[in-house]
Order: structure tokens, then sequence, then C-alpha cells
């Protein structure tokens, strides 16, 4: 189905653009692994040491910053600029980085090797993970990204901050919604559930915050951290929701072409870190004329999100 994202999982490295890079001086194969090095501050580019030999077998994690924040847990999302280099053979060549454009949301089933490597360590630590096969994407490789089955990767992650599954709006609340609006009503940290009016919806794109946060407002480009769950005006059917999969949500705000639609990019423009907005989304904002039958929006559906900015990063 066609959801309110374009998703992007840039860490399963899909449709990657490789960048030819110059190789290192030699190093055994025994200790090739270990030989890698990430230079360079939090935050910014890292310079990259990769030797002129081919990598061992064996999972190789260092923290080559040690941060001083909560350690990350299994279950915790982390927002990270990150780079990966593809090592095949003696020589490598760098798959994708972040560092230049803006962070990104590291959720749900990673890498075997990329857990290993993130869980426990520490916010504001840089993570520098060199990563076998087995440990990797196995004997099928990952063919759209470049990645043959024999390939080592070799991620640099720079951990920002970390959600659980449930983080929720940590503001003041405003309104619960109701009148000519949704009702919304929610316990902290579980699925806000939404209650339609017995009229007809808006024929206008509604904004209307529930909780007002008190972090910084959000503004275009920036990437953005969100708990959300969607339904649909005429039935009050939810057909998605990040709360079901215990997972925020990633994605940047008025991006070309857009991670969105139109309803999220207006709608939570300006909006300040820690809220919780309703948006009662027209058709128009919405998924158009077509819908999604896959999610049993009609063409002519109105949405409700009930939407919580956990972070915005970037910009």
């Amino acid at each position: 189905m066609r959801r309110i994202t374009v998703v992007i999982v840039p860490l399963l490295l899909a449709a990657l653009a490789l960048t030819a890079c110059g190789s290192s001086s030699p190093s055994s194969p025994s200790n090739a692994n270990a030989a890698v090095t990430a230079t360079g501050t939090f935050g910014h580019d890292p310079t990259v040491t990769i030797p002129k030999a081919k990598a061992s077998s064996k999972l190789f994690v260092k923290a080559v910053i040690k941060g001083s924040g909560p350690a990350m847990a299994k279950t915790d999302a982390l927002v990270g600029n990150y780079a990966v280099y593809i090592w095949s053979g003696t020589g490598h060549k760098l798959a994708t980085s972040t560092f230049k454009t803006a962070p990104q949301l590291f959720a749900g089933q990673l890498l075997p090797g990329l857990e290993t490597a993130l869980i426990g360590q520490k916010v504001g630590s840089r993570v520098l993970a060199v990563i076998p096969p087995k440990e990797g994407y196995g004997s099928a490789g990952n063919s759209q990204g470049g990645v043959k089955p024999t390939d080592t990767l070799v991620f640099i992650i720079d951990m920002i901050k970390t959600f659980t599954g449930n983080a929720s709006a940590s503001g003041q609340k405003l309104s619960s919604g109701g009148g000519s609006l949704p009702t919304v009503s929610a316990a902290t940290g579980t699925l806000p559930k939404i209650t339609m009016p017995h009229q007809n919806p808006p024929t206008k794109l509604v904004t209307k915050t529930l909780i007002q946060g008190t972090g910084p407002m959000v503004g275009k480009g920036q990437y953005l951290v969100v708990q959300y769950v969607g339904a649909i005006w005429r039935n009050s059917k939810v057909f998605d929701s990040s709360w079901s999969r215990n997972q925020p949500f990633g994605f940047t705000l008025d991006s070309q072409p857009a991670q969105v639609i139109t309803g999220w990019n207006l709608g939570l423009l300006g909006q300040r870190v820690g809220s919780r907005v309703m948006l009662v989304i027209p058709p128009a904002d919405g998924y158009g004329k077509t819908g999604s039958t896959q999610a049993g929006i009609k063409g002519t559906d109105t949405l409700v999100f009930v939407v919580d900015v956990l972070g915005a990063f970037g910009v």
C-alpha cells in the first residue's frame, strides 16, 4: 500500500550509489579488521582508514569516541549519523554517508552485527563496526545495494539520541479535541484512541495542538522522529500506526521528493518538539482522488492523524 511515507531504510543499503575510495597500507588478514580506524570529531564526517588486505571473519567493534549519555537498549530506536563502506577483497568503496545531509533513525530489525555493535553503547559515542558477511547479509548478500555475499561492511555511527518504543509527547496538555473535531484520549506511552464526531469532516486541513511541547520549533528540512496513528473519518478505521510496531518513525520534513503526504508537511511545520498534534487531512492533502485501496482509503476520505513530535534534527 502507499503509506504516509515513501519508506527509506538506509541501513538495508538499498540502491546505494558507490563512490571510489583509496586504500591504505597492507595489513595481514588475521588482524585486518582491528586495523580499521576512524578519526575526527563527533558529528563531523570521519576520516576512515581501511587496510589494503582481505578482511578477517570476526566482528570487530570499537567505541572510538565514548559518550556519556544513556546506554542503548535492545528495544530502543536510535537517531545517528553514519557512514558505510563496502570492503571487497583488498579494496573498499564508500557506500553512503549521512554526515553531510541529515541523521537517520536506526529502528526495527538491524543487521545482526550492527545490533551487537550498538546495544549497550552510550549516546554521544562514535562506534566503529567491521561486520563480516555472516553477521551482515549472509550468503545472499544484497545485490540491490551492491553487497556481494563475500563483502565485509564497515560502519561508523555517531549516536545522537535514543527513543524507547513507546516514547510519547512530553509537554503540557491543552486539549482533547472534541466538538466538531475528533476526540483523542490516551494514557502516557500508549496508543491514542480517536473518536470521530457524528458530522461531516472539514473540507480544509485542520491542525490542532493537543499537547504543547517545550522543545524547539520544527523547521523545513529537519529530520523528525515521531509516533503516530492514522484513522479514516468515514468509518473510524485505524489504518496505520507506529505505536502498533512499538517503533518511532523518522522522515525529513518538506523534502524533495516528498517523504510524507502534504498534510504532514503543512501541519507539522512550526510545531514544538514534545507536542502532540491532531491533523485532520482532506483528500487533496492526503492520498488524493486515487486513495489507497490496500489501506481501505477512498479518494473522498478525510484522514485523522495524531502525531507526537519526539525530536527534530539537522537544519
